[in-house]
C-alpha cells in the first residue's frame, strides 16, 4: 500500500497547491452568487461587464489575471483585484495544510489517509475563507456553510487525531451556546434585540465541533480581540467605520418593499423589519458600530487549525495537551 512516504515532496505540494488555486476559482463563484440565491454551478463562469462566457485559457487562476493585465479579454472591463487574491489565499492555504498537517505526519501513514485528510482540511478553509468575504461584503454567515462545516467535522473524525466524538459534540454545543446565551438570550432580554448574529454562534460552533471546547473559546475570544483592534485602527485613521454598499443596497430594497407593502402583508413586514439588525440606520458614535465579525472568527479557526498546539503550549505549557 503507497504511503506519503513514497511521493517525492514536489510532486505532493504541485498537486496540493494546484487544486488550492482550482478550488479557489470556484471560490469566487460561490462568494458572489451565493448570497444572490443564483446557481453556482450554471451558467458557467462569464465577464461581469458584457456577460459573455469567460473561455477556459482566459480564466487560469492568477495567470490569466496577471496576464490581461486585470481586465477582460472580451471587453476590457476592470476585474476586481480580490479574484486573484482568493486564489492566491486558497492555493497558500493548500500549501500551509500540506506542510502543517499531513507531511508532519509519520512517513508511514497511508497515502489514501493522507489525501482524505488534505482534502478535509482544504474544504474545510476554503468555506472559512468564502464566509469571511461573504460577510464582510453582506454581513451574513450562510447556515449552508456553517451546517455543511460541522457535518464535515464529524465525518472526518477517523482521519484526524485533534478530538473524539464525545470532545466534538460537547465542543460543538459549547460553542454555539458560548454565543447564544449572553449575546442573543440575555443581551435581547435587556435591550430588546440581539447582540451578535446566530451566524456568529454557528461559526463558533463549527470551530468546537472540529477542535473541541478549547478550540470554540480561542475562535471567540481571539476572534473578538482581533475585531476590536482592527476597529479601534479603522476609528483612528478614518474616523468611522463603513457599511459596505451591499448592505446599503439591502437596506433600501427592504425599505422600498415596505413602502409598497398594505395590509396585513405591511404589518407582517413591519414586525421582520423590527427583528432585524441590518434594517436599522447606523447612528453617532462607537456604540453604534456595526462590523462584520466573521472574517475575525474565521481568521482565529484558521489559526488554530493550523498553528493550535503551539497555541496551547504557549497559554498553557505542558497543562493542557
Amino acid at each position: 500500500m503507497l504511503a506519503l512516504g513514497d511521493f517525492p515532496p514536489l510532486f505532493l505540494y504541485v498537486v496540493a497547491v494546484t487544486l488550492g488555486l482550482l478550488f479557489g476559482s470556484f471560490l469566487n463563484v460561490v462568494i458572489y452568487r451565493l448570497p444572490r440565491e443564483e446557481n453556482l454551478a450554471f451558467p458557467g463562469s462569464r465577464c461581469p461587464g458584457c456577460g459573455k462566457p469567460i473561455r477556459a485559457w482566459n480564466n487560469v487562476p492568477v495567470l490569466s489575471y496577471l496576464l490581461l493585465r486585470g481586465r477582460a479579454a472580451c471587453c476590457g472591463t476592470k476585474i476586481s483585484p480580490r479574484y486573484p487574491l482568493i486564489e492566491a489565499m486558497s492555493g497558500l492555504y493548500a500549501y500551509a495544510v500540506l506542510e502543517i498537517l499531513i507531511l508532519d505526519s509519520a512517513p508511514d501513514t497511508p497515502a489514501w489517509q493522507g489525501g482524505l485528510s488534505f482534502l478535509a482540511y482544504l474544504v474545510l478553509g476554503l468555506a472559512l475563507i468564502a464566509v469571511a468575504f461573504i460577510d464582510l461584503e453582506w454581513l451574513w454567515v450562510p447556515d449552508s456553510i456553517t451546517y455543511g462545516g460541522t457535518l464535515l467535522a464529524f465525518a472526518s473524525l477517523p482521519l484526524r487525531h485533534e478530538v473524539e466524538f464525545t470532545q466534538a459534540l460537547f465542543g460543538a454545543v459549547f460553542g454555539l451556546l458560548l454565543v447564544y446565551v449572553p449575546f442573543d438570550l440575555l443581551y435581547r432580554l435587556i435591550r430588546g434585540r440581539t447582540g451578535m448574529a446566530l451566524g456568529d454562534a454557528k461559526l463558533v460552533m463549527l470551530a468546537g465541533a472540529w477542535f473541541g471546547w478549547f478550540g470554540a473559546a480561542y475562535a471567540l475570544f481571539a476572534g473578538s480581540i482581533q475585531a476590536t483592534l482592527v476597529t479601534i485602527a479603522s476609528m483612528v485613521a478614518r474616523g468611522k467605520v463603513e457599511e459596505s454598499e451591499a448592505v446599503q443596497r439591502e437596506r433600501q430594497a427592504l425599505k422600498d418593499e415596505l413602502e409598497r407593502a398594505q395590509g396585513a402583508e405591511r404589518e407582517e413586514l413591519e414586525r421582520e423589519l423590527a427583528d432585524d439588525p441590518l434594517a436599522e440606520e447606523l447612528g453617532d458614535g462607537v456604540g453604534s458600530i456595526r462590523i462584520p465579525l466573521g472574517p475575525f472568527l474565521v481568521l482565529a479557526i484558521l489559526e488554530y487549525l493550523l498553528f493550535g498546539s503551539v497555541i496551547r503550549e504557549f497559554l498553557f505549557g505542558e497543562l493542557m495537551p
